[in-house]
């Protein structure tokens, strides 16, 4: 019973209190002024990292598909969320409430997508669903590089030709403009919302991996021939795992979308080596591990910038930590160190 209270307390504690310490740490900082400009800007792409990798997450570690077009589902979410708050800006709702109307239209547009992308891949065996998702971030980009979306007292306008095949009327607006995307959308991301966001994503993952049906997914996932003897729909329960992977990675890009004033659909952003970057994330986090993929999506955001002064040796050092995280990760002499180090810690203060 002790063991259990305290794995319990360990949990909780490297789950969510880590976190919310680090918040609190940060803020004292930003307070005294010490957090240089570099090192605010980062802030908020930590948690849309953060938010990407467990999401991610969710699908290659427990139901043991490999996708690669978690950044169109965040490309998805962005521009959805952006073009809903660019609708509702200069109206009577208050911002909070406008961001939060976002926040779910980019959620449900981004689970949608990965709705219709799971139906006719998860039925199949192999890694049909990385060639699809693949092909889908691509696709979405060049959609949304083409599309032109305006808004006048007549309604909504449409053209994947060019801006002129557009007639906007008198007191019209462009939403989405071709390659140029959106610009002037609202800032409502912060370093808080994002904390915020994080916290609940992982609250959700959690309970849903320790729900009735994470185990069903993560039993699927370890001998699908005997999951599928006793009744359990397969195909329908990664359908579900996946749908909300992508509305998760669908939030990720909500954040993404309301830290800029300029938002495109460019390679560097949205295409399959951000794709390919989270899967990075979480290979060296962890499969399957949360925070450790939390901990990869931290890293190695902050490190590049960290040793931009460094040119001659920044990628030598680079790769030296990749090296370190995977096997701090996946080595099981490592792993053992670890978890001995915290089962003492937590030991003394369940004693104590």
């Amino acid at each position: 019973m002790k063991n259990v209270q305290m794995n319990k307390i360990k949990d909780i504690f490297l789950n969510y209190g880590v976190i919310l310490i680090l918040y609190f740490v940060v803020q004292l900082f930003l307070k005294s002024g010490s957090v240089s400009s570099l090192m605010k800007g980062l802030l908020v792409p930590l948690c849309i990292y953060s938010i990407l990798a467990i999401s991610l997450n969710l699908v290659v570690g427990i139901s043991g598909e490999l996708s690669l077009g978690h950044a169109g589902f965040m490309c998805v979410g962005a521009f959805f969320s952006a073009s809903c708050s660019m609708l509702l800006k200069g109206s009577a709702l208050p911002p909070m409430l406008i961001f939060f109307i976002a926040l779910c239209i980019g959620a449900i547009s981004a689970g949608f997508f990965g709705f219709l992308i799971g139906i006719p891949v998860l039925r199949l065996k192999g890694d049909y669903l990385a060639i699809v998702t693949l092909a889908f971030g691509e696709i979405i980009k060049n959609i949304i590089n083409a599309l032109y979306f305006g808004v006048d007292k007549n309604g909504w306008h449409f053209s994947l030709k060019d801006g002129t095949a557009v007639a906007l009327g008198e007191g019209g607006k462009w939403i989405i403009k071709g390659a140029q995307g959106i610009t002037g959308t609202p800032k409502y991301s912060n370093f808080t919302v994002g904390i915020v966001l994080l916290l609940l994503s992982m609250l959700f993952i959690q309970h849903f991996i320790h729900s009735r049906t994470g185990r069903a997914v993560m039993a699927i996932r370890d001998n699908r021939i005997a999951a599928e003897s006793i009744a359990l729909p397969a195909s329908k329960l990664k359908l579900l795992c996946f749908t909300i992977s992508a509305a998760i990675a669908g939030i990720a890009g909500v954040l993404y979308a309301h830290n800029l004033s300029s938002l495109q659909a460019l390679p560097k952003n949205f295409g399959y080596n951000q794709s390919i970057m989270i899967l990075v994330f979480v290979v060296l986090g962890g499969i399957g591990n949360m925070r450790g993929s939390i901990l990869a999506a931290v890293v190695l955001t902050l490190l590049p910038e960290l040793l931009r002064s460094l040119n001659d040796y920044r990628m030598l050092i680079y790769a030296v930590v990749l090296i370190v995280m995977m096997l701090f990760t996946s080595a099981p002499g490592f792993i053992a160190f670890r978890e001995n180090i915290l089962h003492r810690l937590f030991r003394k203060e369940v004693n104590a």
